[in-house]
């Protein structure tokens, strides 16, 4: 397997200098995500911003976490499970809730299952969801305005998903204590 370097702000090309320094400021680290991504500061720049957008939608905390670790876990990512377990954390989301992701157990509400089963459709089906899901994901209470935002939250997670099973990005420490084995999708 060929190895990707894990840059910082010393090795990174020029243009990735200034992207790395605002993860280090924004995670006291850099994660080594973004290390990976500094290669190419196009990959890099698209993912903060995609993260940033996806960060202030209309979707709250749990509902953030519901989009990422349900793809995370479809794509059986080594590396973002335990990053966004931590994240969930940092965002003061229910373990019952990060567990219920993790485990491909129950959700405590209905709504959240509702997003998980319409993010798993998107993802499985490429897109093409059928009128029926769509309307019982707007009967759970989401709008089409956030049928566009899980989108964008499944544009950043191929991205990270996708570079990390090439990559084989090693986890950050500081997420160690969240890695545990992932159920294969």
């Amino acid at each position: 397997m060929t190895r990707f370097t894990l840059h910082d702000e010393s090795t990174a090309p020029t243009a990735s200098q200034p992207l790395l320094q605002s993860s280090r400021q924004g995670y006291g680290m850099i994660p080594n995500l973004h290390a990976v991504m500094a290669e190419a500061p196009g990959l890099l720049e698209a993912y903060q911003t995609l993260h940033e957008l996806f960060g202030n939608s209309s979707l709250n905390a749990d509902e953030k976490t519901v989009v990422w670790q349900t793809i995370n876990v479809e794509h059986g990512c080594d590396y973002c499970v335990p990053a966004h377990s931590a994240i969930a954390q940092s965002m003061h989301v229910a373990d019952e809730v990060n567990d219920a992701l993790r485990d491909g157990t129950p959700l405590p509400s209905e709504r959240l299952e509702a997003l998980r089963t319409f993010t798993l459709a998107l993802v499985r089906q490429r897109g093409r969801v059928s009128e029926a899901e769509l309307a019982a994901f707007l009967e759970a209470g989401f709008s089409q305005r956030q049928i566009q935002e899980v989108i964008l939250g499944l544009s950043q997670k191929v991205m990270s998903n996708y570079l990390n099973h090439i990559a084989q990005t090693p986890l950050d420490t500081a997420f160690e204590a969240f890695q545990r084995e992932t159920p294969a999708a």
